[in-house]
């Protein structure tokens, strides 16, 4: 194979090489490009070979003023450069971030002819890396306590509740509507006492049969029931020294009330199908938004179980209660949806849109007011979210009384922004799905479940 031959086959690797190659001559003419390089800097190859090396504006740069020999760039007196982040200047002036690395080129004889350098565009990554660091400030904010937000004189008396409990191993309770965040409430609990280290499982308690939750929270020995192929480990014992949540605890069936007291006054679980007790020294945190006195004198939950669990009480306030956090609350979703929407230039609330929250009575709470910006980011079409982007409840006030299951309502908004995101993606359910932040199927389900027509 010929010189001329293997010259041919380099070009077609090195073009095949997605990360930018230029060598230089000792005085820092650019000799040889390779595609990629024309890409990430915009000139064409004619443009760049014969031109000093300066053309792309390399932030990494160094020169050594005053001297006059073939050593005029730091990296020819250092000999490399390993993994060097750097900026360079594309042809239109657009700033493309990089990593570089490069070596001076010497013939047989030790004299420096040159150097080669690669550069890969990492502009996608540091945007990220932006992206993911503005996420963390947002979540470390100061009007945040572990996740919650608010700096009402009502979330204040919560996150009081909050460290108090959390220097005791008594029961927690926390009452509150659906949407208040009674699960962060639990989990500041948790985070902010001595058992932070140790395991925190949750456990709904409308979400099995009985016969599951039992399984779930005591755990089951083979054979104990039809399809108990091999002894499972319960939450209670997988807890270990941590904390148990248990979310919807009004739901819990009477036999599974009288299990958990025993567990309670104990502190031994017996798994389904056996009688060996087992010691257990989780803490147990509880979360309910029924009422639990009512449900006594109803027979339909026991008086000596709610006595054992309502130790130490914490009550979310609704958001209708703390309206002076709305502001608050509205400008941390704003910011964190618009990290998820990156591609819309969407800069901020309107008065008038601000003004519509603070009228609307928000029977769904702060997963209402999370599930309206979602809907907004979906519907706006300009550069401000406007009273019209937000969903159709909030706009009319038709709000359901305060009382009334906000499931519906919840529902209502996410039928909404389902249509809002097929007509934004124009039908297209890919498209949909990731304007959505979900999978393809769940729009699929959703189409059917709202009775949608899959080209609405």
């Amino acid at each position: 194979m010929t010189s001329l031959h293997l010259d041919e086959y380099w070009r077609t690797v090195v073009n095949t090489i997605q990360d930018g190659v230029m060598i230089v001559d000792p005085k820092g003419r650019i000799v040889s490009v390779n595609k990629a390089l024309e890409d990430i800097t915009g000139y064409a190859r004619e443009e760049l070979v014969g031109a000093s090396c300066a053309i792309i504006n390399c932030t990494s740069c160094e020169l050594i003023r005053g001297n006059q020999d073939c050593h005029w760039c730091v990296m020819f007196q250092k000999g490399e450069l390993r993994r060097q982040r750097c900026a360079i200047t594309r042809k239109d002036g657009v700033v493309v971030h990089v990593v570089k690395n490069a070596s001076v080129l010497k013939d047989p004889s030790g004299t420096v002819i040159g150097a080669v350098e690669t550069m890969t565009d990492v502009t996608d990554l540091l945007e990220k890396e932006t992206q993911i660091e503005t996420y963390r400030r947002e979540l470390l904010a100061e009007d945040s306590f572990h996740g919650l937000l608010g700096r009402s004189e009502a979330m204040l008396r919560v996150y009081d509740m909050i460290a108090d409990a959390a220097q005791s191993d008594a029961p927690v309770i926390i009452y509150g509507e659906s949407g208040t965040g009674k699960e962060l409430v639990a989990q500041a609990v948790h985070q902010t006492g001595a058992r932070a280290a140790k395991p925190y499982l949750k456990v709904n308690c409308a979400a099995l049969s009985e016969a599951l939750l039992e399984s779930e929270l005591f755990g089951h020995v083979r054979g104990a029931y039809t399809g108990a192929h091999k002894s499972r480990v319960g939450r209670f014992e997988a807890a270990g020294d941590g904390d148990i949540f248990l979310d919807e605890i009004g739901d819990l069936p009477l036999t599974t009330q009288v299990k958990l007291l025993r567990v309670l006054e104990d502190r031994v679980v017996e798994r389904v199908g056996d009688h060996t007790p087992i010691p257990v020294r989780a803490r147990i945190i509880t979360a309910t938004n029924r009422d639990l006195p009512t449900l006594i004198e109803e027979g339909s939950f026991r008086r000596d179980f709610y006595y054992r669990i309502n130790v130490i009480p914490i009550r979310m306030p609704a958001l209708r209660e703390r309206k002076e956090d709305i502001p608050l609350l509205a400008q941390a979703f704003f910011r964190r949806i618009k990290l998820k929407y990156e591609k819309k230039n969407i800069r901020g609330i309107s008065r008038e849109a601000m003004d519509l929250l603070m009228r609307y009575p928000w029977p769904g709470n702060v997963r209402e007011l999370k599930s309206a910006f979602e809907y907004a980011f979906i519907a706006c079409r300009g550069e401000v979210l406007e009273p019209g982007d937000m969903p159709g409840d909030i706009v009319l006030g038709t709000a359901r009384p305060a009382r009334a299951a906000p499931v519906a309502g919840l529902d209502d908004i996410r039928r909404e922004r389902l249509v809002a995101a097929l007509a934004a993606a124009r039908g297209n359910q890919s498209e949909a799905a990731r304007l959505l932040g979900i999978s393809r199927t769940t729009i699929w389900s959703q189409i059917k479940r709202f009775g949608l027509h899959p080209g609405t």
